[in-house]
């Protein structure tokens, strides 16, 4: 992935993914995981820098967090934003070696795995490389990401599953991270192996509104940019959209989203 080939790359990006961050639920996924105080953590696919503020305090005192992201944009943002005693940023790509960035106790990798579906295991294996021996490695994703929702017309159902396998043949995009995650540290070797599952999405009722914009952004920018031809709809995309949205805001709809979280211990 170059740096202008990120599916959701979008002028409000930056602020899509700090609002979808709850710092609530990151503490709890990251204290699961094993983050403690006096850790040097890598926050690889760091974003705008939110998840990277939220973990420097769980590695105080004593602890640091380098925050990497392919994007300069992301990582200006952050560094304006999110910036705290002990946290430093890089722009960087986790494909590329990372000895340059020295040796860390602790990695996480979230959100960032769906978007190399053919190559998330050599992604894995590459950031393996930085976890010093006996170190954590916590891999995130969601799983059978935007396709679970009650309520659906058929067409709008058809039209979801569409963009998702557009997606996947053509952006590299994998809906099915998750279930994937064990079997990368497994394979690894890794010891210690944990997985757990938690409802990063459950709406229903009144949606927050950090939901709605969240949802609305990036509906709009996968389906927008699949390249999915939404025959099913006689205005085409916009037809599609407009009834997304009205599909969205209808407090009888049900929707979920899955995240499953797997960490493991690098052998000594």
């Amino acid at each position: 992935m170059s740096r202008s080939s990120y599916l959701m790359e979008d002028k409000d990006e930056a602020l899509r993914l700090d609002l979808k961050t709850d710092p609530r639920a990151l503490s709890r996924q990251a204290r699961w995981a094993g983050v403690k105080p006096g850790m040097r953590l890598g926050d690889f696919g760091c974003g705008p820098g939110k998840t990277s503020f939220h973990l420097n305090r769980l590695v105080q005192p004593g602890g640091e967090v380098l925050g990497i992201d392919i994007a300069p944009a992301r990582i200006r943002h952050a560094r304006e934003h999110y910036t705290a005693p002990g946290i430093t940023y890089a722009c960087a790509d986790i494909r590329q070696p990372l000895a340059p960035y020295g040796a860390f106790d602790f990695i996480w990798v979230r959100f960032v795995l769906e978007y190399f579906r053919s190559s998330s295991a050599e992604i894995v294996g590459n950031i393996a490389t930085a976890l010093k021996p006996g170190g954590i490695l916590c891999l995130a994703d969601l799983d059978h990401n935007c396709l679970s929702h009650f309520g659906l017309s058929t067409r709008l159902e058809r039209a979801l599953h569409g963009i998702m396998t557009r997606l996947e043949r053509g952006a590299d995009f994998d809906p099915y991270a998750g279930r994937k995650l064990y079997s990368f540290l497994y394979d690894l070797g890794f010891t210690e192996i944990n997985v757990t599952l938690y409802p990063h999405h459950l709406i229903y009722g009144p949606a927050k509104k950090s939901d709605l914009f969240n949802w609305n952004q990036k509906v709009e920018i996968a389906a927008r940019n699949s390249g999915y031809d939404f025959s099913e709809f006689p205005d085409g995309f916009d037809g599609f959209l407009a009834e997304f949205r009205s599909f969205f805001h209808d407090q009888r709809r049900f929707t979920y989203s899955p995240l499953i979280c797997c960490r493991g211990r690098k052998p000594n």
